[in-house]
């Protein structure tokens, strides 16, 4: 006797192929994203940065684990915020990959902050980024959440639903040369970290010098696309928040 199908597993299949049919139209680099469990993004600096401190784009190269060039990511930012606004400047970060196309597009809007990150409790002071990928499909938002001086923030996905969350140390926290500073990624009941965003220690020089800042994004393999996606916005908003200090670092 033939088996039919239900009704529920036509659905199913129809997703299945929907599913499919999207990573079959995705570019190759956000494809290659989705057999990752771990990405390394290393800033590049420019010499009159250096020298003089005038502020210049961000530009970061994001690579695999064994140090292949997966990314080039670049701001795209006007003088005037960089040198008014530091730290707090809109952006618009465009993520490109080898060949040049732009893959992932990451928003950054401006946000005035109230007297340092610790007295932002006003909605209109949290900080968010939008994430596409690739550009003009919307995957995910991070958005700063207010409690107290912890540098808290939650991954939602295209549809508004809190996927994730991201426990940072606090504001007020002193670290030791040498130490790594991790941003934990945590499933919504706050109970189980399934990777971490970890700004990661380069050398005395650059340390005390330069913002030029080194990260490491750890997440399971199975994470979906558009989330890895995501995070790797967060990682580039946790880098303005937190780290974007010229001679002032953490």
């Amino acid at each position: 006797m033939q088996q039919q199908t239900t009704p529920d597993a036509y659905a199913y299949n129809a997703q299945q192929q929907q599913v499919q049919q999207q990573a079959l139209q995705m570019p190759p680099a956000l494809q290659y994203l989705a057999s990752l469990d771990q990405i390394l993004i290393k800033q590049q600096k420019e010499m009159i940065e250096i020298l003089i401190g005038w502020e210049t784009a961000n530009k970061y190269i994001v690579l695999n684990n064994v140090g292949q060039q997966v990314f080039f990511a670049k701001e795209d930012s006007s003088t005037c915020d960089r040198q008014c606004l530091g730290a707090q400047r809109p952006f618009e970060m465009l993520v490109t990959d080898n060949t040049g196309q732009e893959v992932i597009h990451i928003s950054r809007p401006y946000k005035c902050m109230c007297y340092g990150q610790c007295f932002s409790c006003a909605k209109c002071c949290l900080d968010k980024v939008t994430v596409e990928a690739p550009p003009g499909r919307m995957v995910g938002t991070v958005t700063q959440v207010y409690e107290g001086c912890s540098a808290n923030y939650t991954i939602q996905d295209a549809q508004g639903n809190t996927v994730l969350l991201i426990r940072g140390p606090s504001y007020c926290a002193c670290h030791c040369p040498g130490d790594d500073i991790p941003f934990a990624l945590m499933t919504t009941d706050g109970n189980n970290e399934i990777g971490k965003v970890s700004r990661q220690w380069s050398n005395l020089l650059q340390e005390y010098f330069t913002d030029a800042d080194n990260f490491g994004i750890t997440f399971p393999m199975d994470l979906h696309v558009d989330i890895k996606a995501t995070i790797l916005g967060a990682c580039f908003l946790i880098d303005f928040m937190y780290f974007e200090r010229s001679g002032n670092k953490h």
